[in-house]
């Protein structure tokens, strides 16, 4: 039985992602920093990616689902921040770089020593360009498609059988985006984790989500940086 483990699942994406997972036949471990809706699948344990021994909580519950085939990581936060407040900022560099870092991390080493396997992560078409309105969080979703990007390179260059998949989701109808604020094209998260459930059995790279956004972003990249940079986002 393939074995998948996803941290981030206590709702929205990461959760659905998870409940399409177990419906396929995987066996499914959860993690999350609130578990109360984590009791429906086979193993669940409470993990906020920036305490300093997540790692060792995830090599925990791989132990107890007896291994993993697959890491997803939907863990993340996002805010527009158009004050800078710093305590914003600062929240989600912890979250969204250096709680990605050390569970992508742990992910990877795990596959290292077991033979191989698939890591796979929702990014952001944030990341394509930086934002105004949410200066942390699209820096920190560009970090994490390149972080994702050297990883396959370093796992490509030692001959490893480790896969990764970089989801890219435009805006998704989730309490990530409940701020009040008005966002484009807004996806609905069941059809959303479906796509990421059939591009992870696809072993596709990179993915985004959906074609309205794979338009966009191509446009986003033909401007100019000398333009983008007097939008009025």
């Amino acid at each position: 039985m393939k074995r998948a483990i996803v941290v981030g699942a206590s709702s929205g994406i990461g959760l659905e992602v998870a409940r399409l997972l177990k419906k396929e036949g995987w066996h499914v471990g959860v993690a999350a920093r609130r578990t109360d809706m984590l009791s429906e699948f086979d193993c669940f344990k409470k993990i906020d990616v920036t305490d300093e021994h997540a790692d060792s909580l995830l090599f925990e519950l791989i132990e107890d689902l007896g291994g993993m085939d697959l890491y997803f990581h939907a863990s993340a936060i996002g805010h527009q921040n158009r004050q800078l407040d710093d305590r914003v900022e600062l929240d989600t560099v912890y979250t969204n770089c250096i709680g990605f870092t050390r569970m992508i991390g742990a992910a990877y080493r795990y596959f290292l020593s077991h033979g191989g396997g698939h890591i796979a992560a929702i990014s952001s078409i944030a990341g394509t360009k930086g934002l105004g309105p949410a200066p942390s969080y699209s820096a920190s979703k560009s970090y994490q498609a390149t972080y994702l990007q050297a990883l396959e390179q370093l796992s490509n260059k030692n001959h490893l059988n480790i896969r990764f998949t970089d989801i890219r989701p435009g805006f998704v109808g989730t309490a990530l985006i409940d701020d009040g604020n008005s966002y484009p094209i807004v996806l609905d998260k069941f059809k959303v984790a479906k796509d990421i459930v059939r591009s992870i059995n696809k072993k596709r790279h990179v993915r985004i989500i959906d074609w309205r956004w794979r338009v966009l972003t191509k446009l986003w990249r033909l401007i100019p940086n000398f333009v983008w940079r007097r939008l009025p986002l």
